[in-house]
């Protein structure tokens, strides 16, 4: 079932099932789904259930899982030490006020593995992990003023959606990029205390921080932002960006709860950065709700109650809810040096192989990712940042072309996001995308003739 040609001849788009699910889910929810972040085309297609590196939809078919709900799966689906650590945690309770062993479990693991977490408070989600760096580095340094990357994800809270969704029409000048609303409605004052910065633009981004020091409490970067591009920092500007940081007293924030599952270490040691606060989410909860925010025992303080109400009061009903302890515990202890290195082997294969199909083909596409993270751009050169990353109409429906070739090869490639690999995958599977490519080239000559 894991060939090429089984996937071809097993595959097809969303059926009736599906359908079905998505008309009755009208009735309940604003627009049939309950994630704006779920694809359709025209329709979601629903999951009966999923094993390893596979999902099996409502119709029965098999598919390939390259988006592993985010990013987050990386041992994919039912992996079998998260399914044990859970059905025993079940049988001695879900949840309950008090703490419990399997935090302390989890929190020692995650500090001892990675540079400068050496404290760490648990929530339920990476946007409340952002959230609470945010307010952290705010009570911290007395400052309320953050700066972000232009296009970078970081979660539903206000003042880290500012230019999330920037397009041409809105994000202003190279040198000045535009604190731009996501919503409507979003207030005037949020988008007040939100300074944008341009991804690997070094110097500008050493001019603006030294420019607004005074009131700019933290920096927000995502080490590799995916919804930007899933491209790299260049090493002079992760320089730059603490250079100028330190030297005015402003804080790093990295949010890794997408980028975490680049190493052992995490990514923002693998990139040199060395933050004074971590944003944590997705691998670290074995597939349940979970985030995590840590960092720096002084700038971990804030929440330190023990003398009182804290700088920061952190609380949440299901926060370090044993569930998503073990789970995380499971899955983290299985990714030990031996395992990540598979996967950056894995990735590293996978990348050069749609590489050399692009090249041969002589299509206008490019790769960018690391260690298990890929995506695939409809540009004949990597983009550096989030401007030269977006998509321009042909660009987009080339794309959405791509996504529902590979469906018909049985795989299902994220619309615009990262891609990911798992440690249930191997030489079968990479095989499988980088064949799916090849025929999306091979068959859509035409359509790919547009964007070149």
């Amino acid at each position: 079932m894991s060939s090429f040609q089984t996937f071809h001849e097993t595959a097809f788009p969303p059926g009736p099932q599906s359908q079905a699910l998505f008309e009755r889910a009208h009735a309940v929810f604003p627009d049939g789904t309950t994630r704006i972040t779920v694809e359709r085309d025209p329709f979601p297609r629903y999951i009966a259930r999923a094993k390893g590196a596979y999902l099996t939809d409502a119709d029965g078919k098999r598919f390939l899982d390259l988006n592993l709900n985010f990013t987050t799966l990386i041992h994919g689906h039912a992996f079998e030490p998260i399914i044990a650590a859970v059905e025993s945690q079940i049988r001695n309770g879900t949840c309950f006020a008090n703490p419990t062993e399997a935090e302390v479990e989890l929190a020692s693991l995650l500090c001892a593995r990675v540079p400068r977490l050496e404290r760490i408070r648990f929530v339920n989600t990476g946007t409340e992990a952002v959230m609470f760096a945010v307010k952290a580095a705010r009570a911290f340094t007395g400052r309320s003023r953050i700066a972000k990357i232009e296009g970078a994800y970081h979660g539903a809270y206000d003042w880290v959606e500012v230019a999330q969704a920037s397009v041409p029409q809105n994000w202003g000048p190279p040198d000045s990029p535009a604190a731009t609303p996501y919503y409507r409605g979003m207030p005037a004052s949020v988008l007040d205390d939100v300074m944008v910065l341009r991804f690997n633009d070094a110097a500008r981004a050493r001019e603006l921080l030294s420019r607004h020091a005074s009131n700019i409490a933290a920096v927000v970067i995502d080490p590799m932002p995916s919804r930007a591009g899933l491209i790299a920092p260049e090493p002079e500007f992760v320089t730059a960006l603490q250079k100028t940081a330190r030297e005015h007293g402003i804080l790093i924030i990295s949010d890794e709860v997408l980028n975490f599952r680049q190493a052992s270490h995490g990514a923002a040691a693998r990139y040199g950065i060395q933050p004074d606060l971590f944003a944590l989410g997705k691998i670290i909860g074995g597939g349940f709700p979970i985030g995590a925010v840590g960092g720096l025992a002084d700038v971990m303080k804030v929440f330190d109650g023990s003398a009182g109400r804290p700088l920061v009061p952190q609380g949440g009903t299901f926060s370090a809810n044993p569930i998503s302890m073990v789970a995380g515990h499971a899955a983290m202890k299985a990714l030990d040096e031996i395992t990540f290195a598979r996967l950056e082997r894995l990735g590293n294969a996978l990348r050069n192989r749609l590489e050399d199909a692009i090249a041969r083909a002589n299509a206008p596409f490019s790769v960018t990712g690391a260690a298990s993270l890929f995506r695939i751009h409809p540009k004949p050169r990597p983009p550096r940042e989030f401007r030269e990353a977006h998509w321009n109409a042909a660009e987009a429906k080339v794309m959405t072309e791509m996504t529902r070739s590979f469906a018909g090869h049985g795989i299902l490639l994220p619309v615009g996001a990262a891609a990911c690999l798992a440690t249930t995958m191997g030489e079968v599977e990479v095989d499988a995308v980088a064949g799916a490519l090849e025929a999306f080239l091979d068959q859509n000559a035409e359509l790919v003739e547009e964007i070149s």
